[in-house]
């Protein structure tokens, strides 16, 4: 039965939810400070013989918990270890149970088809896509890939399950720490995602990926550690504790089951497991094979990029029934005795279900734990300890010296520091490549390109047939280039199977789509809120339990902000509806312009209509990930400002004003004297920032693509130095890529009325010209140079902030000449006068400056 659109069960009204929703969603309270909070809160209303939503934190957690809506209540089983047991003294991890806490997966999935959130955005069939002008295949969400296809193909050969809906359980594991300091607090979650929702859904953090388990981590003295009865135990302990996990999906799996979908419909729907995200420590217990060999083929570890036949697990058991598992492992990488959870589900081969880890296996694994330390290997055996440590030393003053940048992670003292995260290793690839030319070989930094060029290629949203033509290239210029560690003694072997991964993601594209939505960086941002948030704000006491109910609760919110948004419950602001329920007035529900809040803003704003629909400078919140917008590009000058009764620049207004005016004559203020351009004298209003939205889907965005960066000119940042932003102008439409564009420095965004009643957004900007007319060879990056008059003078214009595209970012061409001890990052820009335009700071530029 639908419900009534002022229906808040189990809450009074909206002020409670939105409480509930901020309080322990949001702010994460402890228990202590909800009831401290709560009581201050009291005082306030005590005065007006009222109480505040909730008496204290029982109160709250009871509300959440009488929600209905997204419950999946956790469970738990125990395992052991019952083969032989040694005669005598029995080691302590032989008599120990292992508690496994999950919930049940098919409900999950079930509430995953339902949600309404997902409307829109899920896939019920496998389906190709080809651009009609030239019949390129488009890899894009899941199902656009063959292997969805070829398991709907199977699916529709038996009559009793042809025309169900295929849902591929997509399964994550990795194991994280929550904190060094009190001791090694490891946890092993387990997360669950159908392959039916698109990729920008998953991406966008939307509550697409589930957590469904915790795996038991078995631990023992380190006398038994490298037992090796004790490490196959832990490898067969996974594959059980996986199997009992995923057992009420069975069923589901061969006869289809009429499920209730978020687009209101009812199908027959039908499951089947999916790809399994995980590192290569994971990979290899997956599969049971031998460390160092390949899950997916049968190369050998000696040389695995020559490659070899394909595994299957129909090859593995014949092996394994025919061949001693000695020669197994020494032969074929396969231990014997462990048997995959796979073997347990129909149309389930986990060597064919190893999923693509862009993260783990490109960015963490060879960026940085391989080439970034191989060159600091070959600095140390050409130059000797001592030199190394300068020229390394350099590397970091000069990575420290990279520009800002919205969303750049700012390495103050280089890279040389212990405890690296996936964030971490994302932002060194950056800025990581100008910072070693001139001071290693140049087949180094081919070697380099070649692989940042592969992972920004690899994490395309869309992947055609020409975009696989390039992955290939890559692949084939690093495999060239990164001789160089050898030949120079870094290196005596580099097959690796992190490296040697490279070669399969021609085919995992083909088979899952585009990789974007198998990274195991969407783990990596949910064991935030899933994992180390609900721990720290546990007791520290039995921990675990308590991190159980805290994501009971955050999913409970979750689901119920979901059922009141697509009831229209939260429309408008808080404050106004609140008021409004309370004088019981009908006439301002979900009306804007009536609500104070809103009317205050646009007071702020003066009405200026290129402020009202952005942020201030300084609001990272607002920054990144935009929802619910579709246009392609725009800017928008920020709220603040303040107005100032100053002459600047008159010749460059006139100049401007010349050219806007006479923009559809094809005339140009260049071709003309000043005195026939018009003057203008009066007021001014200068802003401090400007607001650039533009679809950049393959960057964290929201569901529509679309990602906003804020473009600042600011005369002291902080109370500190300047902050003059770059950014990439449009000057030439009949070009595409970087000779579309020229790149400008913003010193001022200001805005001024004409007397023709026109508003003119304005920024004043210093041009940088093209050092040379194509990129450079090396690098592959774009080269600039800040442009002087002849006077010595900045060659200065005034441009509509219509023409700006998007920020940029521009990285110092060192060569080969050390970087001046305290130079700072907010002086790069101003001390050099040579840069390369960095197309590895985002996706976007990637494809923009390309």
């Amino acid at each position: 039965m639908a419900k009534s659109p002022d229906d808040w069960t189990p809450y009074r009204n909206r002020l409670e939810f939105e409480c509930a929703d901020f309080i322990y969603t949001e702010n994460q309270m402890s228990a202590g400070d909800i009831n401290k909070i709560l009581y201050l809160w009291g005082i306030t209303l005590a005065v007006h013989h009222d109480n505040p939503s909730f008496a204290d934190y029982r109160d709250l957690y009871n509300t959440i918990d009488a929600t209905l809506l997204g419950d999946v209540a956790w469970e738990n089983f125990s395992l052991k270890y019952n083969s032989n047991k040694p005669t005598g003294e029995c080691p302590l991890w032989m008599e120990q149970s292992y508690e496994v806490w999950f919930r049940d997966p098919h409900t999950v999935a079930k509430n995953m088809l339902a949600n309404l959130d997902f409307k829109g955005g899920i896939d019920y069939t496998p389906y190709h896509e080809f651009q009609e002008k030239d019949e390129q295949h488009h890899y894009k969400d899941f199902m656009s890939g063959d292997w969805a296809w070829q398991q709907a193909d199977e699916i529709a050969q038996d009559p009793q399950t042809h025309g169900a809906a295929f849902i591929p359980i997509i399964i994550g594991s990795d194991k994280t720490t929550v904190s060094v300091a009190t001791g090694q607090n490891d946890y092993y979650p387990l997360y669950l995602l159908i392959g039916n929702i698109h990729n920008n859904i998953q991406q966008a953090h939307r509550n697409a990926l589930a957590l469904v388990g915790f795996l038991a981590i078995p631990k023992t003295e380190k006398k038994n550690s490298d037992d090796i009865k004790y490490r196959k135990f832990k490898k067969q302990l996974s594959h059980s504790s996986l199997s009992k996990i995923f057992a009420n999906l069975k069923p589901g799996m061969t006869t289809p089951e009429v499920t209730r979908c978020g687009d209101g419909h009812y199908r027959h729907i039908i499951y089947g497991l999916g790809p399994y995200i995980a590192d290569y420590k994971e990979q290899v217990v997956l599969a049971c094979m031998v460390k160092d060999w390949c899950g997916r083929c049968l190369a050998f570890p000696s040389n695995l990029d020559e490659g070899g036949v394909s595994r299957s697990h129909e090859h593995t058991n014949a092996l394994v029934d025919s061949v001693d598992f000695g020669i197994l492992w020494d032969e074929y990488g396969i231990i014997g005795e462990l048997v995959p959870f796979t073997n347990d589900f129909p149309r389930a081969d986990i060597h064919e279900l190893l999923a693509p880890d862009i993260l783990h296996q490109l960015i963490k694994g060879m960026f940085k734990d391989h080439l970034v330390e191989w060159v600091g290997q070959y600095l140390e055996l050409m130059h000797g300890k001592t030199r190394a440590k300068a020229i390394l030393d350099d590397i970091d003053r000069r990575i420290a010296a990279a520009p800002p940048f919205p969303g750049l992670r700012h390495f103050l003292q280089g890279r040389g520091f212990s405890q690296w995260t996936g964030d971490d290793s994302k932002a060194l690839m950056k800025v990581y490549l100008p910072a070693i030319e001139g001071h290693v070989p140049d087949d180094m930094v081919w070697a380099f390109r070649a692989l940042l060029e592969f992972c920004y290629i690899v994490r395309t949203d869309v992947v055609t047939d020409d975009t696989l033509t390039e992955l290939k290239d890559a692949l084939r210029r690093f495999h060239t280039y990164r001789t160089i560690f050898q030949t120079t003694g870094v290196r005596f072997d580099i097959s690796l199977p992190q490296q040697h991964s490279l070669v399969h993601y021609e085919l995992l594209i083909q088979m899952f789509g585009a990789p974007n939505g198998l990274c195991s960086s969407i783990m990596e941002s949910k064991h935030i809120k899933a994992v180390k948030q609900p721990w720290r704000r546990s007791s520290k006491y039995n921990a675990l339990s308590q991190m159980l109910l805290a994501n009971q609760r955050l999913d409970k919110v979750a689901a119920a902000r979901v059922d009141f948004t697509m009831r229209g419950m939260l429309k408008g602001s808080c404050t106004f509806s609140y008021y409004n329920s309370f004088f019981e007035n009908p006439s301002y529900i979900g009306n804007d312009n009536g609500d104070p809040e809103v009317q205050q803003s646009r007071a702020r704003a003066g009405n200026n209509p290129f402020a009202i629909e952005s942020d201030d400078f300084d609001d990272v919140e607002d920054q990144g990930i935009v929802d619910d917008m579709d246009v392609i590009a725009d800017v928008q000058l920020a709220r603040t400002f303040h107005e100032l009764d100053i002459s600047l620049f008159p010749t460059l207004i006139r100049l401007f004003l010349y050219d806007q005016i006479h923009a559809d004559d094809h005339h140009s203020s260049a071709d003309v004297p000043l005195c026939d351009c018009p003057s203008y004298m009066g007021p001014i209003k200068i802003f401090h920032s400007a607001a650039a939205t533009f679809v950049a889907p393959s960057d964290p965005s929201g569901i529509t693509g679309m990602r906003r960066q804020h473009i600042c000119a600011v005369p002291s940042w902080c109370n500190g130095p300047v902050h003059f932003d770059c950014a990439f102008v449009n000057t030439d439409d009949r070009h595409d890529g970087m000779l579309s564009m020229d790149v400008v420095r913003i010193f001022c965004f200001f805005s001024f009325t004409f007397t023709n009643g026109r508003t003119y957004p304005c920024a004043l900007i210093h041009w940088f010209y093209h050092i040379t007319e194509e990129r450079d060879e090396l690098t592959g990056m774009w080269m600039v140079a800040p442009s002087f008059n002849k006077d010595g003078s900045h060659d200065l214009s005034i441009i509509h902030i219509d023409s700006i595209i998007r920020s940029a970012h521009l990285l110092p061409i060192f060569g080969t000449q050390f970087v001046p001890h305290g130079l700072q990052f907010y002086d790069s820009l101003d001390v050099y006068r040579g840069f390369y335009v960095n197309w590895f700071i985002d996706h976007h530029a990637f494809v923009l400056a390309s």
